[in-house]
């Protein structure tokens, strides 16, 4: 899904990137970007598509002014934040395996 930043309020910054116009040459889509999944958003900072803002409910504030042109209260920007933290689900747990140095004894594979 794609979705025009700024449907409000017009989307204007010092930043070259101007979304889907660049691949379709359509003024349509300027200013139109990917939409990504909510899933875990508290974990996928930088936000937006030139990464400019670093702190959720910033962002949140960012959007209800640029595509709602509302302007939140702390409140009301913070009760967003809260739920939208709560689609964080469980992460996997990664271990590395501990290898030991490599050296020119150590077996190459075969191909």
């Amino acid at each position: 899904m794609y979705q025009k930043m700024g449907l409000v309020k017009p989307f204007a910054k010092d930043n070259p990137n101007v979304g889907r116009k660049a691949m379709t040459g359509n003024d349509f889509d300027k200013f139109v970007f990917k939409v990504p999944t909510l899933r875990n958003v508290e974990l996928t900072y930088p936000y937006f598509h030139d990464g400019s803002v670093w702190d959720l409910e910033e962002a949140v504030s960012m959007m209800a002014d640029l595509q709602l042109g509302q302007k939140l209260t702390k409140e009301e920007s913070g009760k967003i934040t809260e739920f939208l933290r709560s689609l964080t689900g469980d992460q996997p747990e990664v271990t590395l395996p501990h290898l030991p140095p490599s050296t020119n004894e150590t077996a190459r594979p075969n191909i």
